[in-house]
């Protein structure tokens, strides 16, 4: 189940799934990252001061990659940057990472029992390279995690009726499925397109690699753009709400 909280009286979403680390995302009130909204950069860097604080971290601690859709990987080092990455795994209590969204999916990935986690940025290339599922076999293979043992959260994002593609979009993201599922696309036969749900995609690669615990958000950022941020609602020019981990 996701509610909001605050840090500084801004509101964040979090899930109950997962509460003995840092987790969360933030919204247009806690926005960390500008991009093309310029007069809200001063306003991202008292937040980021706001969100370091809470996290017990300082802003040089929380690591940001250059996201590029990729289904590149990395762990998060200190002092380390990040080119094109759209997921980091963090095992380094001391250090927190924060990836950007605006409609694509965010993921988080969590296994308490070995004090690991990572986030990973979905849009629709990286769920047709099942980065998130991918992102997990790495903490299974590096950590030795359980997929029972981790715990995932898959955020607010833009939903099934708000997301239109190709049929070779459509192609692509299906292929990664190893089951046949009817829960995740409408077929426009008007326009030879078709809807699709990127959050539950992500949550079947997830299900199929094995994971039990997947707490799947109903927040549409197309919708809800009051809250978070939508790329298409706003034609390309908006800022970005994050998700952001720190480990215990």
């Amino acid at each position: 189940m996701f509610k909001f909280e605050t840090i500084n009286n801004k509101k964040i979403l979090k899930s109950d799934f997962i509460n003995s680390c840092h987790c969360f995302f933030t919204t247009r009130q806690s926005v960390v990252t500008p991009k093309e909204i310029n007069e809200l950069t001063a306003l991202c860097s008292q937040n980021l001061k706001d969100i370091a604080h809470h996290i017990g971290v300082e802003k040089t601690d929380i690591i940001v990659p250059e996201q590029t859709h990729s289904a590149n990987i990395a762990i998060a080092q200190k002092g380390k940057t990040y080119p094109n990455t759209d997921a980091l795994v963090v095992e380094d209590p001391n250090l927190a990472i924060l990836l950007n969204f605006a409609d694509c999916t965010p993921v988080i990935l969590y296994d308490e029992s070995k004090n690991t986690g990572a986030i990973a940025h979905a849009g629709w290339r990286g769920t047709a390279q099942s980065i998130a599922a991918k992102t997990a076999q790495f903490m299974i293979d590096k950590y030795s995690s359980k997929p029972e043992n981790i715990t995932a959260i898959i955020g607010p994002a833009i939903s099934m009726k708000n997301y239109q593609v190709d049929k070779d979009v459509f192609d692509k993201v299906s292929a990664t499925l190893k089951n046949t599922y009817n829960d995740y696309y409408i077929y426009d036969s008007a326009r030879g397109k078709y809807n699709i749900d990127l959050k539950t995609v992500n949550y079947h690669q997830l299900k199929e690699l094995g994971l039990l615990r997947i707490d799947k958000c109903n927040y549409c950022t197309y919708d809800s753009v009051d809250v978070f941020f939508s790329y298409r609602k706003e034609h390309g020019k908006t800022a970005r709400h994050s998700a952001v981990l720190k480990l215990k």
